[in-house]
C-alpha cells in the first residue's frame, strides 16, 4: 500500500491498494478470525461469523436501522468516531427479509471493509466541528445498493470496500481451489467469457460454494481475471 493525494478532497492523502494487496490482507484477516473462533478455516463465511467479526472491531452494529432518511437505495452506513471505534448500521429491510440473506452478508462485508481499511483515516484527519455543522454526514460513509460490489475507481472508498467485500466472502486462494478442477476438467485456457456456458457454470459454482449472489460471484471472478468479455484471453474454447 502507498499513499496518494486524495482528489476527492476528503483527506490530504488516501491509501492506494493493489488488488492483490487487498486479496492478501482480507484473506489473512478472515483466516485468522476463523481459526481463533472455530479452530479451522472453512467457507462459506456465515452471517453469524460476519456479525461477530464486525462486533469485535466496532463500537456497535445495528442490523435493524432505519436508513430511509439517506435515500431509498441506502443499505449500509459506517459512522466514524475519532478516538472511538466506528459504528455500523445496516438497513432493517435486509435482516427482516429471509430472501435477502446474500445481500445482507454482502452489506455486512462491505461495511467491514470500511471499518478495517478506512476508520484510521478519521484518526489522522478528523473533520472539524465547523465542517460537521455544514455537512453532518462528513464523518459517515453512506453506502448504496448499486455500488456495494463494483463502484467506479474514482470513488476510492467505495471501490476499496467493494473489493474487500468480495475478498472477505470469496477469498482468492479458496476461490481458485474451488474452480480449478472445473477449469482443468474442461481444458479451459485464458480468460473465460462471462456469457459463455462455462462462464455461467463457474458463476454457479462460486455462488453455491460461498453462498453469495450470482452477481457477486460474477464480479469477483472478473476481478480475479478468471472471467472477462467473450473473446478475451489467449485461448478460448467451444462446446
Amino acid at each position: 500500500m502507498r499513499y496518494v493525494p486524495d482528489k476527492t478532497g476528503r483527506f490530504s492523502q488516501r491509501p492506494h491498494y493493489k488488488p492483490e494487496e487487498l486479496d492478501r490482507e482480507c484473506e489473512n484477516i478472515v483466516a485468522a478470525f476463523l481459526k481463533d473462533r472455530g479452530g479451522k478455516v472453512s467457507y462459506p463465511l456465515s452471517t453469524d461469523d460476519l456479525t461477530v467479526l464486525i462486533e469485535r472491531d466496532t463500537e456497535s452494529l445495528d442490523q435493524f436501522a432505519d436508513l430511509s432518511a439517506f435515500g431509498p437505495k441506502v443499505e449500509g452506513l459506517t459512522l466514524f468516531q475519532p478516538g472511538r471505534k466506528p459504528k455500523v448500521k445496516i438497513s432493517a429491510r435486509l435482516a427482516e427479509d429471509g430472501h435477502r440473506q446474500n445481500r445482507l452478508r454482502t452489506t455486512l462485508a462491505h461495511e467491514y471493509g470500511h471499518v478495517r481499511f478506512h476508520a484510521y483515516l478519521w484518526e489522522i484527519e478528523p473533520p472539524s466541528g465547523d465542517l460537521l455543522k455544514r455537512k453532518p454526514t462528513a464523518n459517515m460513509q453512506i453506502c448504496y445498493r448499486d455500488t456495494m460490489l463494483d463502484a467506479v475507481q474514482t470513488d476510492w472508498m467505495e471501490w476499496q470496500a467493494g473489493y474487500a467485500c468480495g475478498a472477505f466472502l470469496m477469498p482468492a486462494s479458496a476461490l481458485r481451489r474451488l474452480v480449478r478442477p472445473y477449469i482443468e476438467k474442461h481444458g479451459l485456457f485464458g480468460v473465460v467469457g462471462e456469457r459463455d456456458s462455462h462462464g455461467h457454470a463457474l458463476i454457479e459454482l462460486v455462488k453455491d460454494g460461498f453462498e453469495v449472489s450470482a452477481d457477486a460471484a460474477r464480479i469477483r471472478l472478473i476481478k480475479l481475471g478468471i472471467l472477462g468479455p467473450t473473446g478475451a484471453g489467449p485461448s478460448l474454447f467451444s462446446i
